[in-house]
């Protein structure tokens, strides 16, 4: 659900149309001396609520679609990640914190970090209503703020780092965000079936939005690493939210935007001082993709009597995100100062295979060509993606949307300079070949079958994801 929040975040250059919009938006006050200007460190959170932002309980059957289970009275900070953007914008990088890190809370014990917030929004109310407090909506705002707080400290004290702002968003929120923007792509080694959580999915690449996209981020039984592995599902998840409404023509529908902007006023608590359309403008740059995610370092596992918990060591945390900051820093500095690059032809084939997914439509009168043309895909590095029939088509065509045109010419390349077209409906990161009557099977190297996709691989463990492209993962 996190991934909602960022964006929610990230879009503030289409809220500036609202002038209104910041009226409609709940707020906290739980930031002491955070900036406006220079770099920013950003607490995204995602919380498993049963309520809106206004505190009001979900209806049953929205809950129920949602498949949140029963309400057991807990309120969970469900994905936690700090934000650093530097100074001016450019590239930003995300801190994913494992919510069983095993870590000091201000003020109550030591816990998991996803106890802070509602561990201590709880004893908060009791102290309110042991002082006399009747009012529900005062317990609600003033608890969840001394909540909000202790896990801003608690996140302060492992990273080393002031906290300048924060987001919260709920379930409710992440759901109507999927819906508004037409689904995100994800990509699957395996198929999943896990009950808990909802999630029921085939391997490949897919698009999924809703309770579906619900179920992906929150899955944490049947993976192979626990919680780190649905950490990693939800950076890509985020990346992928990212990058489809900051560069995919989303934001030019006027339904979309309405949308988005009725997610954020019904779901999204922001710091009460954060001007979010001055932000905005210094993030604009995250909307190339220049957004990396890392999970913080950790030291193993063990039982307690907490549970199951991740050990994180203060130390390392601190050391680590600090060192990646001072090597953004450090690359934007030099970017700053480079030369401008003399002009380079377009990248060759092999460059840009490995970031596109390739999807075929056979619309010629030549039966399995469309797997021949995908199996040479595959050869050639793509990711394979859809492969079927479509109506009878008399010229064949490579189809991509901005900024993908290098890659669908080096395709329309390989399959004997057929045509490329612009269509805003393809998905960022795909490129569409249509197979028309006048496509001379005789460019595929002899030899082509159309032989089964192999199974999508995932990208070793130390490459970093990024606000571009769909890796297959667990």
């Amino acid at each position: 659900m996190i991934g909602s929040t960022l964006v929610m975040v990230l879009t503030g250059t289409a809220w500036g149309l609202y002038r209104d919009f910041t009226a409609g938006i709940i707020t906290t006050d739980v930031i002491s001396g955070g900036n406006n200007d220079g770099a920013q460190n950003i607490l995204l959170v995602g919380v498993d609520s049963r309520t809106d932002a206004q505190g009001n309980p979900l209806p049953d059957e929205v809950q129920r679609m949602l498949s949140s289970g029963p309400d057991i009275g807990v309120l969970n900070s469900d994905t936690i990640i700090l934000l650093h953007v530097p100074d001016g914008g450019g590239a930003a990088v995300a801190f994913s914190i494992p919510r069983d890190s095993y870590v000091n809370i201000p003020g109550y014990r030591r816990d998991k970090i996803n106890a802070a917030y509602p561990a201590t929004k709880a004893l908060a109310a009791d102290r309110l209503v042991r002082d006399g407090v009747r009012d529900r909506r005062q317990v609600e705002t003033e608890s969840a703020q001394e909540g909000r707080s202790t896990l801003i400290r608690t996140v302060e004290q492992l990273a080393g780092q002031q906290i300048d702002h924060y987001a919260e968003i709920n379930l409710l929120g992440f759901y109507n965000l999927t819906t508004a923007i037409g689904g995100v792509d994800v990509c699957l080694r395996e198929p999943v079936h896990e009950v808990l959580s909802g999630a029921d999915f085939p391997a490949g690449p897919q698009t999924i939005s809703g309770a579906a996209a619900l179920a992906f981020v929150r899955q944490r039984h049947g993976l192979p690493d626990g919680d780190l592995s649905r950490i990693r599902r939800q950076q890509v998840f985020l990346g992928a939210v990212a990058d489809k409404v900051l560069s995919a023509g989303t934001l030019t529908s006027p339904t979309t935007l309405n949308a988005l902007v009725e997610v954020a006023q019904e779901s999204l608590v922001i710091d009460s001082g954060w001007d979010l359309l001055s932000f905005a403008q210094q993030a604009a740059d995250l909307a190339a993709g220049n957004l990396e995610f890392v999970t913080i370092p950790t030291t193993g596992q063990e039982s307690n009597a907490r549970g199951d918990v991740v050990l994180v060591d203060p130390r390392d945390v601190s050391a680590f995100v600090e060192q990646r900051i001072a090597q953004q820093e450090a690359a934007a500095e030099a970017a700053r100062n480079a030369p401008p690059p003399p002009s380079q032809p377009p990248p060759t084939v092999d460059v840009i295979a490995a970031r596109y997914v390739v999807d075929v439509r056979n619309g010629s009168d030549l039966p399995g060509l469309a797997g021949k043309v995908a199996s040479r895909m595959r050869e050639l590095g793509f990711a394979g993606g859809t492969v079927d029939n479509t109506e009878p088509t008399p010229t064949s065509v490579v189809r991509y949307t901005n900024p993908d045109s290098d890659a669908a010419h080096a395709v329309a390349e390989q399959l004997g300079d057929i045509d490329v077209e612009h269509d805003d409906t393809v998905t960022r990161g795909h490129l569409h070949v249509v197979l028309g009557a006048d496509f001379d099977a005789a460019v595929l190297p002899a030899g082509t079958t159309a032989t089964p996709p192999p199974p999508p691989s995932e990208p070793a463990p130390t490459d970093p994801i990024t606000a571009a492209g769909v890796p297959c993962i667990d």
